[in-house]
């Protein structure tokens, strides 16, 4: 495993220092490929997470956001058959899943439906009126103070 040292950037970058800890645990939980997903930019603050989630129902699958850590999970429930079925090829998995994906801040989850088999989660970047970009007066002695 290569471990990456993020210290030279973090001299000059201040309140990036979660940053090298969200790559690390990213890195670590690669949990495969499955289910296969998609993420798409559809505004400046607009994003869809697409996954194939096909055989699961809405009653199968869950989500949950904690500590801006977006969970989904797929549950399959036991199939009791009489006569379990003889595969020649069995290439359609039928099995639990949990994928996580790192939120940035102030990212929150706006929909989420499943509609042919494809699960959509649409998420917005909603950032508050206080962290905007707001200009800053600069006065001089003669001046009187404004604030804006």
């Amino acid at each position: 495993m290569t471990n990456i040292d993020f210290s030279p950037l973090l001299r000059s970058m201040i309140g990036f220092d979660r940053m090298s800890n969200a790559l690390e645990s990213a890195y670590r939980s690669d949990t495969g490929g499955y289910p296969p997903y998609n993420i798409e930019i559809s505004g400046e603050n607009d994003y869809r997470i697409t996954m194939a989630v096909a055989g699961f129902t809405d009653r199968d699958l869950a989500l949950e956001v904690k500590e801006n850590i977006l969970t989904v999970t797929g549950t399959r429930p036991d199939e009791e058959e009489k006569e379990p079925a003889t595969y020649l090829y069995r290439g359609i998995a039928n099995r639990n899943f949990e994928r996580k994906f790192q939120l940035a801040d102030y990212v929150r989850v706006r929909d989420a439906r499943l509609e042919n088999g494809l699960l959509h989660i649409d998420l917005r970047r909603e950032i508050p009126e206080a962290m905007k970009p707001r200009k800053i007066a600069i006065r001089n002695d003669a001046g009187p103070y404004i604030e804006v």
